[in-house]
């Protein structure tokens, strides 16, 4: 029986909220009929195919990319790390609660102009985007080694199974929903805080300081460009990221 070639039903529903999204807006920008306030869609669409080409284009993309998606893996390392440390002893979890709390509570804003003080500009996106992440993995992660059937622990202690085989197949198994759900949420609030981090830090040859320079310029075309770019960005990495997950946790319950 051949496949069909028609679109699922999911698809056809995201494609049909994107259409009337774009639909919205354009209406929008044709109501109010200024384009210093709002630019239409497809301004925004023939700006972007402008900036493409260019060279400033690709070494922005770069710069923010890597320092963002830096910050998102190490915050993943670190809340990985603290987790388990926490899971296993209660006295440290009791000591970092202070810090992830604050982390948690303070506003970015606050935490991007102290960091400034220490920090260089060019590094800024770094250290503010796993100051974000790192309360969401750790949070999400330690909850799930605290979810862990005790029955299947004090099995594996019975029969002396060793650390890694309890790694590999109660613990690991139990995170996997938790681990995927928190960098789903994580790697959009990476670029946002790094994003945010740039606009304010300005470090030479980033999104952000294009951002400042639509702003400064009262380039709306600029702005809402470079924002797609950002939305684009985010949300590609966030796929191929969680894919590349999916696919090891796969991996291992083959083996």
């Amino acid at each position: 029986m051949k496949a069909s070639i028609l679109p699922d039903k999911r698809t056809i529903e995201k494609v049909a909220a994107i259409v009337f999204a774009l639909a919205v807006w354009q209406a929008g920008a044709m109501l109010l009929g200024e384009s210093l306030l709002l630019v239409t869609p497809t301004a925004v669409i023939k700006r972007l195919f402008t900036l493409l080409p260019e060279q400033d284009f690709i070494s922005a993309v770069g710069f923010s990319f890597l320092r963002i998606v830096s910050g998102f893996l190490l915050a993943l390392m670190a809340g990985a790390i603290l987790s388990a440390f926490a899971g296993k002893s209660h006295i440290a979890e009791v000591m970092l609660r202070p810090f992830i709390v604050t982390i948690k509570s303070v506003p970015v804003a606050s935490f991007i102009i102290l960091c400034l003080i220490w920090l260089s500009s060019k590094n800024l996106s770094i250290f503010i985007s796993f100051l974000m992440v790192l309360p969401i993995i750790y949070t999400n992660l330690l909850q799930g080694i605290k979810s862990t059937d005790p029955k299947m622990l004090e099995m594996a202690g019975v029969f002396r199974v060793g650390w890694l085989k309890r790694l590999k197949y109660i613990y690991l198994p139990q995170i996997k929903p938790f681990l995927i759900s928190s960098c789903s949420v994580a790697i959009g609030l990476a670029w946002k805080s790094g994003i945010a981090a740039e606009v304010i830090g300005i470090p030479d040859g980033s999104i952000g300081e294009k951002l400042y320079e639509a702003k400064v310029y009262l380039s709306t075309g600029d702005l809402f460009a470079w924002t797609v770019v950002i939305v684009a960005l985010s949300i590609i990495f966030e796929k191929l990221f969680l894919y590349f997950i999916k696919s090891l946790f796969a991996g291992l319950e083959k083996s």
